[in-house]
C-alpha cells in the first residue's frame, strides 16, 4: 500500500494536470473573469445604482447616506418624511459624490411623461412599464438570479448525492426502496407541479431554490449511486473496512472523493439550466414576488410592449444569453480537464 505521502502527491499531480487542462482553454478562462466581473459589480450594486450618494459635505458637516439613514430635519427639510438628496440645495462648498447611475432599483422617474420611456443619458436603456430604470434592475437582477441558480445547485446535490451514495453503499433493500423512490419522483411532471406549488404559496427565493431541489434530484442520485456501487469494491476501500473503518469515514474519505468527479463536471451546467428556470418562472410571472428585480419578468414587460418599446428585449435578452454562454464555456472547460482521455 502507499504511504500518505504518496497519495497526496499523485493527487495533487492529477489536479495539477487538471488545472492545466483548463488553463489551455483561453476562451473558459475569460470566461471566468467577465463572469466574477459580473458577481462583484451586481453583489457591490449598491456601490454603483443607487439614489443615495456616497458622501455629502452639506453645511460644513460630511454624512454618508449610502451606509446610513438620515432623517430630513438634518439638513433643514421637515416637509418630507424620506429624504430626496436629488432635491437638496447645494451651496458654495457643499459637494456630493454620487454613484454612476443615480436610480434605485425599485424606483420610478418621475420626470417623465410616459412609461416606459426609451433610453436617455438619465436612463442608459430606458425604463420599465413602472418607471424604474431597466439597467439599474438587470444589475440587481444579477444577483438574485446567481443567489437561487447556485443555491437550488447546493440544495439538489446536497439531496442527490446523500440518496445516491446510500443507495450505492448499501445496496439491497436500501437500494430498491431508493430506486422506487427515484422512479416516482422522475414520473412526477417538474415543471406542472413547481407551477402549481408556487401558484398556491407565495415564496422567496430559498423556498424556490428548495423546491426546485425537492424535484430536480433524481438526475444526481442515479450517477452517484453508479459510482458508488463501481467504487464500493475496491482494493482501498476493502483494505479500509478490514482495519476497522466506519461506514461514514470509507463513505466520506475514500469512496466519496473518487465518486465527485464526474458531477463536478455536471455544475456549471446545472447552474446555467437553474438560471434558465429561474428567468421562465419570472417570464410567467410564477417566480420571484415584483417588485424584486427579475430579468424574466422584464422579458415579460418586453413582450407586453414589444410595439413600441422594443428597447425592452434586448437587455435581459443580451444579459441572460452571456450569463448562459460564460457558463457553458467554463462547464465544457471543466469536463474536459476531468477526461482522463486528454493529453
Amino acid at each position: 500500500m502507499m504511504d500518505p505521502i504518496q497519495k497526496y502527491l499523485i493527487k495533487n499531480e492529477l489536479t495539477l494536470k487538471r488545472y492545466r487542462r483548463f488553463k489551455r482553454d483561453r476562451v473558459a478562462v475569460v470566461s471566468i473573469w467577465l463572469l466574477l466581473a459580473m458577481f462583484f459589480f451586481s453583489f457591490t450594486a449598491e456601490l454603483w445604482a443607487n439614489n443615495q450618494p456616497h458622501i455629502v459635505h452639506h453645511h460644513g458637516k460630511t454624512y454618508f447616506p449610502l451606509f446610513k439613514d438620515y432623517h430630513p430635519s438634518e439638513f433643514g427639510r421637515d416637509d418630507i418624511y424620506v429624504m430626496d438628496y436629488r432635491s437638496l440645495e447645494m451651496k458654495e462648498g457643499d459637494w456630493a459624490v454620487w454613484p454612476i447611475i443615480q436610480w434605485d432599483p425599485y424606483e420610478s422617474n418621475k420626470t417623465v411623461d410616459t412609461y416606459p420611456s426609451a433610453p436617455t443619458k438619465v436612463n442608459w436603456l430606458g425604463t420599465d412599464e413602472s418607471g424604474r430604470d431597466v439597467m439599474t434592475r438587470l444589475l440587481y437582477g444579477f444577483r438574485y438570479t446567481m443567489i437561487f441558480a447556485i443555491g437550488a445547485w447546493i440544495f439538489t446535490y446536497i439531496i442527490g448525492i446523500t440518496i445516491g451514495s446510500v443507495m450505492g453503499y448499501m445496496g439491497g433493500r436500501a437500494d430498491l426502496v431508493g430506486q422506487r423512490i427515484v422512479e416516482i419522483v422522475e414520473s412526477v411532471p417538474y415543471l406542472f407541479v413547481l407551477i402549481t406549488i408556487i401558484s398556491i404559496f407565495t415564496p422567496n427565493i430559498a423556498v424556490l431554490a428548495a423546491l426546485s431541489a425537492v424535484l430536480g434530484w433524481t438526475g444526481i442520485a442515479a450517477y452517484m449511486r453508479a459510482q458508488f456501487l463501481s467504487l464500493r469494491k475496491r482494493e482501498y476501500v476493502e483494505a479500509a473496512s478490514a482495519i476497522g473503518a466506519t461506514h461514514g469515514r470509507i463513505i466520506a474519505k475514500h469512496i466519496l472523493p473518487n465518486a465527485l468527479t464526474p458531477i463536478i463536471t455536471f455544475a456549471p451546467f446545472a447552474i446555467s439550466a437553474n438560471v434558465y428556470a429561474l428567468s421562465m418562472l419570472d417570464y410567467l410571472g410564477l417566480g420571484l414576488r415584483p417588485p424584486t428585480p427579475s430579468w424574466g419578468e422584464l422579458m415579460a414587460q418586453a413582450q407586453k410592449w414589444f410595439t413600441i418599446a422594443e428597447w425592452l428585449v434586448w437587455g435581459p435578452l443580451v444579459a441572460i444569453v452571456i450569463t448562459l454562454i460564460l457558463l457553458n464555456n467554463i462547464g465544457k472547460a471543466v469536463r474536459d480537464a476531468f477526461d482522463s482521455k486528454m493529453a
